[in-house]
């Protein structure tokens, strides 16, 4: 559209035309000119796509160019130098010590060789002497091949060079929420070790009190929601006490107090915490740190038992009084409805008070119905759930859940859930109609081998199994025990 105003480059006052792209106005000539600028721009990005096309082509030609193929490198490298120089030093601390042994044991060769001249000399000996001097010769022939000051402890040894060379890859956010990738075959020990808590209810930094959640950083530290204790606390691989990470000033709503959190997931983008603040009808985000003293609340005045933050960032609320799950994305003032939301009811599209959830790679979203004891999957848009788990009324065959709680999914779809009322934990493969229990199921009691009121469970990067043992105070961990 022309104008009688003066051209933005000229000045001129001319019949100007303006271009839409920028907003501005150029007379007839400048134009063109601006044209030409914005044809020559465009075409410098095509220039740059073409340059930028060689590259992908070259990379996809030539992947062990990559920058992080030459870091490996580079890692493959220095760690073998220090493997070879770490051996030589173990061997020349060897030879020496070798050496000095042998110097000694020549010494008392030689006393004996002495005391046999004077045995032979005296032409006295008889069966007691033989068997003496037979056994001293045994003992310098144990003493140089069996000897203790000479030995390689290879259990020792390997661990520590690991330590020296290892490397560690950090996962990319869209993959924090180590979606566990388990063989249908494994099989855990039995019996647990006790790794937080287990001694006694109370709120020293030793003790746990009624633990309901955990999860594991890539360090391997244990983080453990205590509803008695209104805290998160963190245990080092390895501690006897944990650290309080967040809460833990008595119970209440202020921002450094929280009121039964009773779920909890791990922000690795923001190196913080979400927890579900059940009593203060909150979710409150706790960044990590030795100076931090309070939280911040991101959603408020909203029912609430289990959280899940997906691969995406997105943040999936349970919501226990209103029988739903909403997914909250970052900025939303309200969440979007993504299961349940019928009322309370037994029927495929309902929920019965809902406590745990977690969320696959394809955003489907599995809840445990605690009042329906069963696990259902809702997929991404569905109307209605699809039983997973249990739904053969309450009991404790091998088909039926009693009070399920948390949950974990594999790769392959597998589910793992703490079935509460039965004190044990089972695995439900895809499409299975029934389960098999992995651990517990030995009537209610503390030994290693039983949960008196398994909440909740985790896996680690090594697919070592971690239960929350909620009225036994303590997080027990169950190792892998073989592939069948």
């Amino acid at each position: 559209m022309a104008s009688c105003n003066s051209c933005t480059r000229c000045g001129e006052v001319k019949t100007l035309y303006n271009c839409p792209g920028c907003q501005k106005s150029f007379c007839f000539t400048d134009l063109g000119n601006h044209r030409e600028e914005l044809e020559r721009q465009f075409h410098d990005i095509e220039d740059q796509r073409n340059n930028f096309r060689e590259v992908v082509t070259e990379q996809k030609k030539n992947p062990n160019k990559h920058l992080l193929i030459e870091q490996i490198n580079k890692w493959e490298y220095e760690s073998i130098e220090k493997i070879k120089n770490t051996a030589e030093e173990q061997r020349t601390a060897i030879r020496t010590s070798v050496i000095q042994l042998i110097d000694q044991i020549e010494m008392k060769l030689e006393r004996f060789t002495d005391e046999l001249k004077q045995i032979q000399k005296k032409n006295d000996f008889n069966e007691i002497i033989l068997n003496n001097l037979r056994k001293k010769l045994q003992d310098l022939e144990i003493e140089l091949n069996k000897s203790e000051n000479v030995s390689v402890r290879c259990e020792d040894l390997y661990p520590s060079l690991a330590q020296q060379v290892r490397i560690k890859i950090k996962k990319p956010f869209l993959e924090q929420t180590n979606i566990p990738n388990i063989p249908s075959t494994m099989r855990w020990k039995q019996n647990a070790i006790t790794v937080a808590g287990g001694n006694g209810n109370g709120n020293g930094l030793n003790q746990i009190k009624c633990p309901w959640s955990m999860c594991i950083d890539d360090e391997g530290s244990l983080y453990v929601a205590e509803e008695g204790n209104d805290r998160i606390v963190k245990w080092k691989v390895g501690a006897t006490a944990g650290q309080v990470v967040a809460g833990g000033n008595n119970r209440g709503n202020r921002d450094d107090q929280l009121n039964i959190p009773l779920c909890f997931a791990m922000d690795k983008k923001n190196h913080a915490l979400v927890i579900a603040d059940t009593g203060n009808r909150r979710v409150v985000r706790w960044t990590l740190g030795e100076s931090v003293r309070n939280g911040e609340t991101i959603i408020s005045d909203i029912g609430l038992t289990g959280i899940f933050l997906d691969n995406n960032g997105d943040l999936y609320v349970c919501d226990n009084k209103k029988c739903e799950v909403r997914r909250w994305k970052v900025g939303d003032k309200e969440g979007k409805l993504v299961a349940g939301g019928n009322g309370k009811g037994n029927h495929l599209n309902q929920l019965y008070m809902p406590q745990f959830i977690f969320v696959d790679e394809e955003e489907s979203v599995y809840i445990s119905n605690f009042g329906n004891d069963r696990v259902v999957k809702w997929t991404t848009g569905a109307k209605e759930g699809i039983i997973v788990a249990g739904g053969q009324g309450q009991g404790n065959k091998l088909a039926q859940l009693s009070n399920p709680y948390g949950l974990v999914v594999d790769k392959s779809g597998n589910v793992y859930v703490a079935d509460r009322g039965n004190n044990r934990i089972m695995r439900w493969l895809k499409n299975a109609r029934e389960g098999t229990v992995i651990v517990g199921g030995n009537d209610e009691g503390s030994r290693a081998n039983q949960f008196n009121g398994c909440i909740n469970l985790a896996f680690d990067d090594c697919n070592n199994l971690y239960v929350a043992d909620c009225d036994n105070h303590r997080i027990q961990k169950f190792e892998i025990d073989s592939f069948s």
